[in-house]
């Protein structure tokens, strides 16, 4: 019986190239997190100095007491309440503003007339300050969460609409016109050409979008909410409570830089890791 053994070829020694590479790219995530941490405690340290010799602690309480405060808003189970009402509120118009806008951006894209026809609208919602929308909502809605939610819709839709244009129009014309020469329909060119390529721009505009929904969001109940952060905001307002004022904008600060860094960077980067400068 015969046994034919072919020489095994030794392993690549590995690239030193890609060791320095690697190595690289944990020393500047190593510094980005030492800077970071140095930004903090800079911030926080500013913070004691002022409470404590240049303010009454009553106008600038010192942090110890803010985060007294925010935990006991947590253990009262206040921030599940109102931070649900205003994750409603953001969910509902913003994905009403998603869609439309995403649809207006393919529309302005694709086609000049119809660029033509919407685009000094867009550019005047995007231009107008947030403010004039939730007064507006506001007085035609009262009380209650229709207006944050049209607040939100009106304002988001335009930077969705803006950020899709411009996805639309750095479409290379070569993958479209070799798609339509081997027989593709307009719906397969959508499906397999735009939508691939506009994946940074959709993800570009639910960054800003969603931020911009925030902010106007809480801007609005501030103004006529019934519940949610701006809500509580008002309240501790109209009581001149510094500490609880304080307390829920540190939660409301904490809790949508946990939603931008957890879990909206974290899902880009997996979506797009097929781009080396999104995924390392």
């Amino acid at each position: 019986m015969q046994t034919n053994l072919r020489p095994r070829r030794p392993a690549a020694p590995p690239s030193p190239g890609g060791d320095e590479r690697a190595a690289r790219r944990r020393a500047e995530r190593r510094a980005r997190w030492l800077w970071r941490i140095a930004g903090y405690v800079f911030f926080v340290g500013l913070w004691q100095f002022t409470s404590s010799f240049l303010v009454a602690d009553f106008i600038v309480p010192p942090p110890a007491v803010i985060l007294t405060e925010m935990w006991d808003i947590i253990a009262s189970g206040q921030v599940w309440v109102h931070f649900g009402a205003t994750l409603r509120t953001i969910a509902i118009g913003f994905a009403i503003a998603f869609v439309l806008g995403s649809a207006t951006g393919l529309l302005m894209g694709r086609s000049r007339w119809w660029e033509a026809f919407l685009s000094d609208w867009v550019m005047a919602t995007l231009t107008t300050p947030g403010l004039i929308f939730a007064l507006v909502t506001a007085m035609i809605f009262g009380l209650g969460p229709t207006g944050p939610i049209v607040a939100v819709v009106v304002t988001s839709f335009s930077y969705v609409t803006v950020n899709v244009v411009e996805g639309v129009k750095a479409v290379p014309r070569d993958l479209t016109d070799m798609a339509r020469s081997f027989g593709r329909g307009p719906a397969q060119i959508l499906r397999h050409v735009y939508l691939p390529f506009l994946a940074p721009y959709f993800f570009t505009a639910t960054r800003y979008g969603f931020s911009i929904a925030w902010k106007i969001a809480t801007l609005a109940e501030v103004i006529v909410g019934t519940a949610g952060i701006g809500f509580m905001m008002r309240q501790q307002f109209q009581q001149f409570s510094m500490r609880g004022f304080l307390a829920w904008v540190l939660l409301f600060f904490a809790f949508a830089l946990f939603l931008e860094r957890v879990v909206l960077q974290r899902r880009m980067r997996h979506v797009l890791r097929w781009r080396p400068e999104v995924a390392r």
